[in-house]
């Protein structure tokens, strides 16, 4: 008797067991659907352009880091990162290529004048546009030159997802570049480049952007923004 009493008790344990995994796979399901919406569910592409657009272009100050893999063709620049205004301020450091050999310098760049420092030395005082042959950053945050109008002029925009960016939900947009907008934001005017941005789901603001620029091989230019709004002091050396 005290057999059969186990065994029932153990057929009911097994029996909650299996109805707790069924449960437990149902709502692992409904979680999944829940965080990848499908792309009918998604604000439009154009939408979300238009609200990046005039989030953009309220953005006083950022943090901005750009990287670049593969190879393209004319472009000198690898690596850069610094702290941008609105005003067209700039500071930071970038690594670039000259004669085949990479070379990290720290750029400020107040008003129309750009201020280099190589490896050694102080910095040198440059026309803006001089520099800018190299790479210009300070057009980024000007609402008529540089993100914003990247958004504004967007062909094509397609919502392609919801996405996670350094722990935040942001929207995936797939759009086509406007060229003189495009060159505002990184150092190339190639043509036939594809682009992803990625917009944040609260502020709409850019948390990512990355762009294909095809060529033999080609590669990837990928930007990221952060700290907006934060305050900072750019002046000359």
């Amino acid at each position: 008797m005290h057999g059969l009493t186990s065994i029932a008790c153990m057929s009911r344990t097994l029996r909650a067991l299996a109805a707790l995994s069924i449960f437990a796979v149902a709502l692992s399901g409904c979680t999944k659907k829940n965080e990848s919406p499908a792309p009918s569910e998604l604000p439009a592409g154009a939408t979300l352009m238009a609200e990046g657009d005039k989030a953009m272009s309220d953005v006083k100050s950022a943090h901005f880091t750009l990287t670049v893999d593969g190879t393209i063709d004319g472009l000198t620049v690898s690596k850069a990162e610094g702290d941008l205004t609105r005003e067209g301020n700039a500071k930071g450091k970038a690594t670039i290529t000259q004669s085949g050999v990479k070379v990290e310098a720290e750029f400020v760049i107040v008003g129309q004048t750009a201020y280099i420092k190589g490896a050694t030395g102080g910095f040198t005082p440059l026309p803006l546009a001089f520099a800018a042959s190299v790479y210009d950053p300070s057009a980024i945050l000007d609402p008529q030159r540089g993100a914003a109008k990247l958004l504004r002029t967007a062909k094509n925009p397609q919502t392609a997802g919801l996405e996670k960016v350094d722990g935040k939900d942001t929207y995936k947009v797939t759009f086509e570049p406007d060229t003189t907008a495009m060159a505002a934001v990184i150092p190339t005017k190639a043509a036939g480049v594809t682009a992803e941005v990625w917009l944040d789901k609260d502020t709409k603001k850019i948390a990512k952007a990355a762009f294909k620029i095809p060529g033999s091989p080609g590669g990837t230019i990928t930007v990221t923004f952060s700290n907006y709004d934060v305050p900072v002091t750019i002046s000359a050396p």
